[in-house]
């Protein structure tokens, strides 16, 4: 029976404020290669993992309020990364299969794989990495996020905050294929050059060199904005509230101002929701996991044909991974962000 290490990425204790990369543990335990009878498990090679900021919610103590469930500390952290099958005793995955959904931040993992949170890999003449964003969750969450949520038409004005993300890029670049005018917001000069020189949109404007974020929306929106596809929160939810037209629609898909505060800022302007009839809904991905055969038929072709621009920031070895996560909360990354374990 084979017997290897498993390098592994451990959540020391609770955090909280802004995560820093001494509160995890990089160890090496050993794994056998080998499941145990009677699995319905599979035992994957993990080859690539996804940073993504919701994961500081699982970092924090146990919260009635959280959509995932808190990390526990002493243990490898979870999140989205794509495998290989090395043994299978699940009917649906065979050995050499590829995979991607929750796994452990490690070499190795033993999966019960669940509907709607593991998918096998059939399209593998795309980037094997592109599954920890463009085509995983974040590439499904822009994609229910835009279409299902914010009910877009042709020639509407959309605004994207945090629009150089692994989410926002995509939502931009979904709206120009709309038809309509995209605005958005980035914390560099190199992200607001990315936005508006390889993504497409319209404008963009670097939100840490502007005074008034009011005013800045109104100069890039001088006739409004209907939609307004949420990754911030705080002031600059704040501030699209006093810019948007009567029933605009903002879908709330992240709020990552937020996640490190231990008491989150107040929105102070909630009375336009109700004179402009503006229809906020916050929404989560697995809700939308049905749909996810439609959206590789939609995107693939997109991708294939060059129609889509996608960036990612790649950090190389296991090792890396608690820089490049925490990274994230401070606007390091360029870009989607992905560990890289094994190209293979």
């Amino acid at each position: 029976m084979s017997t290897v290490t498993n390098k592994q990425v451990i959540l020391r204790d609770y955090v909280s404020g802004f995560p820093k990369e001494s509160d995890f543990d990089i160890t090496t335990t050993t794994v056998e290669l080998k499941l145990p009878e009677g699995s319905n498990s599979v035992l994957v090679k993990n080859l690539y993992l996804s940073c993504d900021p919701y994961m500081r919610s699982r970092m924090g103590k146990p919260a009635a309020s959280g959509i995932a469930q808190a990390y526990t500390p002493g243990k490898p952290i979870l999140g989205f990364g794509v495998s290989r099958v090395i043994e299978s005793a699940h009917p649906d995955y065979k050995e050499g299969d590829l995979m991607w959904g929750i796994v452990g931040w490690e070499e190795y993992s033993v999966v019960t794989p669940i509907p709607d949170m593991h998918f096998k890999i059939q399209n593998t003449d795309v980037p094997l990495s592109y599954y920890t964003g463009l085509l995983g969750m974040p590439g499904m969450t822009a994609y229910a996020g835009f279409y299902e949520v914010c009910s877009p038409k042709k020639g509407e004005t959309v605004y994207v905050s945090a629009a150089s993300g692994a989410v926002g890029q995509l939502v931009g670049q979904f709206a120009k294929m709309m038809g309509c005018y995209v605005v958005g917001s980035a914390g560099s000069k190199e992200k607001v050059d990315l936005l508006k020189n390889k993504f497409g949109f319209d404008d963009a404007f670097n939100y840490k060199e502007e005074q008034d974020l009011t005013a800045a929306l109104k100069r890039c929106f001088p006739k409004g904005i209907d939609i307004y596809f949420e990754n911030v929160g705080g002031k600059m939810l704040d501030a699209v509230l006093l810019n948007m037209n009567i029933h605009g629609r903002i879908a709330v898909c992240g709020m990552i101002s937020q996640y490190n505060l231990e008491n989150h800022e107040g929105v102070h302007n909630l009375s336009t929701i109700i004179y402009k009839r503006i229809r906020i809904q916050g929404f989560a991905v697995f809700d939308y996991y049905d749909k996810y055969s439609k959206f590789l038929e939609f995107v693939i072709p997109c991708i294939k044909e060059g129609k889509i621009a996608y960036v990612e920031d790649v950090a190389e070895g296991l090792e890396k991974g608690p820089e490049a996560l925490v990274g994230l909360f401070h606007g390091k990354n360029v870009g989607k962000q992905v560990v890289v374990i094994a190209r293979e």
